[in-house]
Formats: C-alpha cells, sequence, structure tokens
C-alpha cells in the first residue's frame, strides 16, 4: 500500500481550484450577513438592546467547520485521487468455474417461459459469452450428480452438452445438489486459485443445507446461487424456494440471484465470479479514480443538518429523499374489471398479518407450519413451512398432489419414496407410482404398507390396460393392404461380408469427454442424439460410483 502512494496524483486537478473559490464566497457572503441589523430600523436602540440574547460561545464543532469539511471531502472526490492503474483488458483468467445445473423433475415447470431448465441454459450462454477465456467444468444433479463436462476453455463443447440437458436426464429422481460436492473436488483439484461455483437450481433437499454449509467451511470457494422459478404459490406447483437459497447463500459467504428477463442478472455474476488475471501489459493503462469512497464520509457530515440549530444547506437534503418515495400500491383489476378477490390477490388480511407476526416473535416457520397443519389450514402451513418434507406433507393434505409428489423427492430415504408413491397415485399417475414402489421394495422389501399400495396400483393398470385392449378391438385394427398392381420391390444385393478381421478402437465416456476434439467427432458423426449417450453414462455411473462421484 505504502509503494502505491508513491504514485498518488489527481486525474483532475483543476477541481482544486473550487474549495478556495468557496471558501472566499463563505466569507465575503458572512460579512455581509454580519454588517446588517434588520431590526434596527423598526425597534428602538434601547429596547433593540434589551430584546437580544447574548451571543454564545461557538460550540467546536459547528456548522461552519462541518460545511468546510463537506467542501474540502467534495473538492477532493471531484479532483479524482489515484494511485493505481486500472486491470488490463490483455490478461487471461486461470480461476475455473465449475456450473452445477439442477435437471430434477421441478425445472419442467413453466411458470418462467420457455421453462426453468431451459432458461438457465440461456443464461449460462449468456454467461460464458461474457468470460470467453474462462475455464469451465459441468455438472447435473437430481437424484444423482454426474460430471458432464470437465473443466475446458472450449465453450463450444460446453454449448453442446448444455444443449441435451433435459429434466430426469439423471437415472435417479430427486432434489440433493449435496451430491454434486465429491465432482466439484475433484474438478477444482487441480486449481491453485479461488474458483467460482454456480449453482442453478429452484430448491434444496431436507439435507442439504448443512452439507453444503460445511462443504463451505472447508473450502475456499465462492458459493453463487441462480433461484430459477416463481415464488409465488399460483405460477407453478413447485414454487422456487428462494428464502432457503437466500439463507444457504448468506452462511456460504456467497451472492444469490435472482432470474431477470433481461441480462441484468448474467452482468451481476460476472461482477462476482472469483478471477485471477495474469496481466499481458500494464503500460500505457488508464488510472482508477480511488475517490468514490469518499462519498460515505460527506454523507455522514451531510446528515449533521439535521441537528436543531444547524440550519445551512438543509433543504437540499430532502432532495434525495423525495426520490426515494414511490407512489402507493394499488391492486391491479382482473379482466372483467371486478375488483381481485383475497385467494386471487393472495393479500392476507390485517389481522392475519397480526396473527403472522406475532407467531414469528416466538415460534420458527416449521414450528408455526406445525400447529396450522395440526388446525387444518393446510394450504396456509404449505406456504409457512421452510422444510420442503413438511411443505409436501401439507400439500398432501390439501390434496394437491403434484406439488407434494415433487417435493417429497427431495429426500433421500425411504419414507420419502413411499410418500411420492401415494402422491403420485392420488393424482392418477399409476405407472410412475408403481415404478417409485417397485424402487421401494427393492431398497426395502418390507417397508409397511408398500407391496399391498404397489398390488392395488397394478391391478387399477391392468385393468386399464384390458379395457383399453377390449375398445381397440371393437373399433377393429388391421394393416395396411398393399395393391397387386403395385411395383415389385427390387432387393439391393447381398451384403459382402469380409473375413479380415480390423482393430476396433473403443473409448470409456471418460475419455470421450476429455478430449474436446473427440466429443466433437463424437458429436457429429457417431451420436446424433447426445442426450441418449449421457443417460447411459450416468446410469453407468450410478451403478459404479453411487449417487455421487468419488
Amino acid at each position: 500500500m505504502l509503494e502505491d502512494l508513491g504514485y498518488f496524483h489527481f486525474l483532475r486537478p483543476g477541481w482544486l481550484l473550487v474549495a478556495p473559490a468557496l471558501w472566499v464566497f463563505e466569507r465575503l457572503l458572512r460579512r455581509n450577513m454580519q454588517g446588517v441589523d434588520r431590526f434596527a430600523e423598526i425597534i428602538e436602540p434601547e429596547l433593540l438592546r434589551h430584546l437580544k440574547v447574548a451571543k454564545s460561545a461557538s460550540a467546536l464543532f459547528n456548522p461552519r467547520l462541518a460545511l468546510g469539511l463537506l467542501v474540502v471531502l467534495a473538492t477532493v472526490l471531484l479532483a479524482g485521487p489515484s494511485w493505481r492503474q486500472q486491470p488490463s483488458p490483455l490478461a487471461e483468467d486461470t480461476a475455473p468455474m465449475v456450473i452445477v445445473v439442477d435437471v430434477s423433475e421441478s425445472m419442467a415447470s413453466t411458470d418462467i417461459e420457455p421453462s426453468r431448465l431451459e432458461r438457465g441454459i440461456q443464461k449460462i450462454r449468456d454467461l460464458l459469452d461474457r468470460v470467453p477465456d474462462k475455464a469451465i467444468g459441468i455438472m447435473a444433479f437430481a437424484g444423482s450428480a454426474h460430471t458432464v463436462l470437465p473443466v475446458t476453455t472450449d465453450h463450444d463443447i460446453a454449448e453442446n452438452f448444455l444443449g441435451v440437458l433435459r429434466p430426469g436426464i439423471t437415472p435417479r429422481s430427486g432434489k440433493f445438489p449435496e451430491y454434486a460436492l465429491p465432482g466439484i473436488d475433484r474438478l477444482l483439484a487441480t486449481s491453485y486459485f479461488k474458483s467460482s461455483v454456480l449453482l442453478l437450481t429452484d430448491g434444496l433437499g431436507a439435507a442439504s443445507q448443512p452439507l453444503i454449509e460445511a462443504w463451505c467451511r472447508s473450502h475456499d470457494h465462492r458459493l453463487l446461487i441462480l433461484g430459477l422459478g416463481d415464488p409465488s404459490p399460483d405460477q407453478s406447483d413447485v414454487p422456487l424456494d428462494r428464502s432457503a437459497l437466500q439463507d444457504l447463500a448468506d452462511s456460504c459467504g456467497g451472492i444469490y440471484f435472482d432470474t431477470s428477463v433481461d441480462s441484468s442478472d448474467v452482468d451481476r455474476i460476472v461482477a462476482s465470479l472469483s478471477d485471477s488475471y495474469r496481466v499481458v501489459d500494464d503500460e500505457a493503462l488508464p488510472w482508477l479514480d480511488s475517490g468514490y469512497p469518499l462519498i460515505f464520509p460527506m454523507l455522514c457530515v451531510a446528515l449533521l443538518w439535521f441537528r436543531r440549530g444547524w440550519t445551512r444547506l438543509w433543504l437540499y437534503l430532502l432532495l434525495p429523499l423525495n426520490l426515494f418515495f414511490g407512489e402507493p400500491a394499488v391492486a391491479q383489476a382482473t379482466p372483467d374489471g371486478s375488483p381481485p378477490t383475497l385467494a386471487e390477490s393472495q393479500e392476507p388480511s390485517w389481522s392475519e398479518r397480526v396473527l403472522d407476526g406475532v407467531a414469528a416473535l416466538w415460534l420458527t416457520p416449521d414450528q408455526y407450519g406445525r400447529l396450522l397443519l395440526a388446525l387444518h389450514h393446510y394450504d396456509k402451513a404449505a406456504r409457512t413451512f421452510s422444510d420442503p418434507i413438511w411443505r409436501a406433507t401439507a400439500h398432501y393434505y390439501a390434496e394437491d398432489f403434484t406439488q407434494a409428489a415433487l417435493l417429497f423427492t427431495r429426500q433421500d430415504s425411504h419414507a420419502a419414496l413411499f410418500n411420492e408413491a401415494n402422491a403420485r397415485a392420488h393424482r392418477r399417475d399409476y405407472v410412475g407410482a408403481r415404478t417409485t414402489y417397485d424402487r421401494l421394495l427393492a431398497l426395502a422389501p418390507d417397508f409397511p404398507g408398500a407391496k399391498a399400495n404397489r398390488d392395488f396400483v397394478h391391478v387399477i393398470i391392468e385393468a386399464s390396460n384390458r379395457l383399453s385392449e377390449s375398445q381397440a378391438d371393437e373399433n377393429g385394427v388391421g394393416s395396411e393392404e398393399v395393391g397387386s398392381d403395385e411395383d415389385p420391390q427390387i432387393g439391393e444385393g447381398a451384403e459382402q461380408v469380409s473375413l479380415t478381421p480390423q482393430e476396433r478402437l473403443q473409448y470409456s465416456a471418460d475419455e470421450i469427454l476429455a478430449s474436446p476434439e473427440t466429443a466433437a467427432l463424437w458429436l457429429e458423426n457417431v451420436q446424433p442424439d447426445p442426450s441418449n449417450f449421457l443417460r447411459s453414462k450416468f446410469s453407468v455411473q450410478l451403478k459404479e460410483r453411487g449417487v455421487s462421484e468419488p
């Protein structure tokens, strides 16, 4: 720091002349005001002498001194103090970034167009355009976590793999971002710089937050979270869990971002990324204006004009205050012109707000939600709970089985699987319910009620199939008749079989993804749909490594 002060100078030294000019103006103004006695012409001098109050001793810190300090600070700020140069644009960013994408079932929601996952992929592409030299790695998670792309600077191959990510591409359903932590460690194992981890999701699992917080305490990486979705229950089956994501970002020392319709969210993410630049050339670079922090002590001095008896310039303080007062919010009318109802506006009454405020003083959201659940206020309990499994339970009792099924996938337990299967059965997703029951029975064959529920759902599926077959027989199903006058089909000839053995080169999935050239060749010629390859790769990894990578 002391070495940098050797380069101290002003970018706009002409503004330093403002302070002496204002000081001269102040002296002339005070001299004119002191020489005028406006009461001498209308009050007798003898009476005026008794009416005047003796002037008190001047305080050490008075309006005149405060005004002088304010002028000095403003002058230095306008002069532009500087002692360091701006970063060189000709630099290489050596701090990698890992992008962790949520591909669970709830990411298919269309509360933001075209869907949560597709909007997230659009944001990632905009981000890659703004950091073209940054090395990135991509991971995907749902009920298990997998590496989509190792750390690379080839953003073209990254966009190819981003385009094939779909909800349900992982072999297990659920929402467990903590399973991606070992994979993140593996991708960043060779990095010597503080890196960034960008998490794109709409919520967390039931046990995700404490595990991720413990990981953050033992790692120096910066966690950035982009929330995808709408937090309003009216817009989606599973609203964006903004509060949980904000709490996670705060506890990890990271930053949470809401998705915006423009690119402002991407700009904020770029500004928050950890970087480590190697400057190529630092000659003839512009100097950085470092006077902006002086605004804060200037504001503190200006606040003194709210004191009694301090009258200098206090009217000027009202102008910035007026800029922050907006018009009161007005409820929007419905399309038919009638005012919105309470259910439509989702605005609680004043008594309900008071009750919620009193309950917040003594109860946690989960405790308050348990009380509402016991009182059969299921919808309000679902909006109150912070724990996703309790929210799922409230939605289940409220017969909102779609949200309940999605939220039960956020806990990796036998009970959560059983409840998810029950919710799917209630919403008449019998095939999905049977599949979930089969998964549960494979893990816990003696789980109470699972076998009976599975058999009951299977009976419903078989009855539906028999009904469909009978309807098809009644309508008549036949093959297309081919006319006798149709031209005969000409064979292409027998294929030639070569008896010469040929060497076949085989690559593993990790070897293909590790080489951008091989991956690009595979994308163009071998596999027309890379999503099938990723599904197969993820299934093999699940059998070999489990739900997370070592």
